[in-house]
């Protein structure tokens, strides 16, 4: 008989895994509890879908952190141009923006998404929506929750490509969790990854700017500094300049209880200059006033100067440094529902060297619900297909061994 293999996850770990797998001629048998694939996929694809950053790997693998030893050979093997040639094998031309992050020429997910699952289809996956995962039965089958009851398969090997735990509307809810961890599983706690951050804004200042993007800043946390950008909400602050802080960020509130991020307002300007054209005489212009026409500074960069700094606006040396380095306290970060993704999950070192989990034969884990995580801009999305990519060719491998 044929051997099958069940992946359980239609994001894009999984569907790459069973693309390795389909190329292989090994069939492929994907359940997902949502009622259709790649609805987080989908999500992202809202902002235009960011594919993958156009850098060399080495400077790519050093946005992971600490986890960039383990996720090095799954991206070497599927780097930013190996993803950009997939992608045109399925119909959908890429671009490199200004800033190096790759998108389709459409800017759109669904025409990518939807000739993917249908190449896969061609090839031999056979997928089964509205099934829910929920563990092992006492001989090693999985068990699914249907709409036509309880269903159970026993498959040659078995990829869990789970996700973590952030917009669990979209099914990445990490009810997966008990059953993992009683294969005694370490499972680290799931926590907000790239993810807004709140900050006590006075009612005033959060009436008046909630939504207004600050743009063309730099972003210091923990003595690392970024260019980048931000946008001011009811609750406090987010965007992708706050996304690439936010392991940082993160770390620092659990040790302190808060977290203070510096905003440059003017990181073309050295301070001197800054503090030399606030000198020029200010007449009977207001302060408002004063800002625009020497620093250029108004809307919500001006009043971040308000809200942040209120005891240096009556001295130009103490506000040049005030625009330079602006302390913003940040209280805790958002929850992780809202989150885009999640850092915890499946240790690693619970897995071998082939991502087989080692407290389960025959059982691996790809994606998301591994413990690490990236910042937003293409980095999330490459490593979970890369490691999707791996894991496919490491059961594949695994199956012809036996």
């Amino acid at each position: 008989m044929p051997v099958t293999v069940a992946i359980v996850g239609g994001g894009p770990s999984g569907l790459m895994a069973a693309e390795a797998l389909t190329r292989r001629g090994i069939a492929v048998d994907l359940y997902d509890a949502m009622p259709s694939l790649g609805r987080k996929f989908l999500m992202a694809g809202k902002s235009g879908l960011n594919l993958t950053h156009a850098e060399p790997v080495d400077k790519l693998l050093a946005h992971f952190g600490g986890a960039q030893r383990d996720l090095e050979n799954a991206i070497e093997h599927f780097p930013p141009n190996a993803v950009r040639e997939w992608a045109a094998a399925l119909g959908t031309k890429t671009f490199v923006g200004t800033s190096g992050h790759v998108f389709p020429k459409s800017m759109k997910a669904a025409p990518l998404l939807r000739a993917w699952i249908r190449d896969l289809k061609a090839r031999g996956l056979t997928v089964y929506v509205r099934h829910k995962w929920s563990g092992w039965d006492e001989d090693g089958s999985l068990i699914f929750d249907t709409p036509g009851g309880t269903k159970r398969v026993n498959p040659d090997a078995t990829i869990l490509a789970l996700g973590g735990a952030s917009w669990p509307q979209l099914g990445s809810d990490a009810s997966w969790v008990q059953s993992v961890k009683e294969l005694g599983v370490d499972v680290q706690l799931f926590e907000a990854a790239n993810c807004g951050f709140n900050v006590a804004w006075s009612d005033h200042f959060k009436e008046r700017f909630a939504g207004e993007p600050v743009k063309a800043i730099a972003l210091t946390a923990d003595d690392v500094r970024l260019n980048g950008e931000c946008v001011v909400t009811e609750y406090g602050i987010e965007g992708s300049g706050i996304y690439q802080h936010a392991r940082a960020l993160r770390n620092i509130i659990k040790e302190k209880g808060e977290a203070t991020l510096r905003l440059d307002l003017m990181p073309d300007v050295s301070l001197d200059k800054v503090i030399a054209r606030l000198a020029k005489p200010r007449g009977s212009k207001s302060l408002s006033t004063h800002l625009k026409k020497t620093v250029f500074l108004s809307g919500a960069k001006a009043n971040l100067l308000r809200e942040c700094a209120p005891d240096r606006l009556d001295d130009m040396e103490k506000l040049g440094e005030a625009i330079k380095s602006l302390p913003i306290k940040l209280t805790s970060a958002r929850p992780i529902e809202e989150a885009i993704s999640s850092a915890g999950g499946v240790p690693f070192e619970a897995l071998d060297d082939e991502f087989m989990l080692t407290s389960r034969p025959g059982t691996f884990c790809t994606g998301e619900m591994l413990n690490w995580e990236a910042p937003t801009g293409g980095y999330l999305l490459n490593a979970c297909m890369a490691l999707g990519r791996s894991c496919g060719v490491a059961v594949a491998n695994y199956l012809k061994s036996r």
